[in-house]
This record gives C-alpha cells, structure tokens and sequence, in this order.
C-alpha cells in the first residue's frame, strides 16, 4: 500500500526553484534537504525554466555582470601582482 501522497503549495515550489536556481546546487542535493523526491524537484524545475521563471532576470543579468566584473578584477590583480615583483627585482639589483 502506497504512502499519502504529499500535497505542495505554490510558494513551497517557488522557493525550491528559487533555491536551485540561485544557489547552483545540484537537483539531488536540494531535493534532500527539502525532504522532497529529486524527481519531483527536477519536474519543479523544468517548468520554471519552461515558463521562464527560473530566476528573475534582473537578478541573473546582475550576477553575470558581477562574475565579468570579478573575472576582470582577478586579471588585473595577477598582472599587478606580476608587476610589483618586477619592481621588487629591479629594487633589489638597484641596491647592490
């Protein structure tokens, strides 16, 4: 015999959505600390993404702005990084 089936409402699925979508973690994962079937969430998930509710777009066209913005800022870094060590060298054949 076959468990009650368990009913979810509209704001509990929103949030698990939302919870994949924003956090990148995996269906499986999500779905395990929610206490729901990974099937279920996946299922959740596809009609989001389906309807195009996934994440608000504002919000994902922010974080892709921010992920190039700190792509750039870490390229820059390493380049000042690789200049302050010329600059050291140069300091230390400068002295002697």
């Amino acid at each position: 015999m076959a468990g009650k089936r368990r009913k979810f409402d509209a704001e509990f699925r929103e949030g698990a959505v939302r919870i994949v979508a924003e956090t990148g973690k995996p269906i499986p994962l999500v779905a395990k600390d929610l206490g729901i079937n990974e099937t279920t969430l996946a299922t959740w998930v596809s009609r989001a993404r389906a309807a195009g509710k996934a994440g608000p777009t504002g919000e994902s066209e922010e974080l892709a702005r921010l992920r190039r913005e700190n792509a750039q800022l870490k390229r820059d870094n390493k380049e000042l990084v690789m200049e302050r060590d010329v600059l050291k060298r140069c300091m230390v054949l400068w002295v002697k």
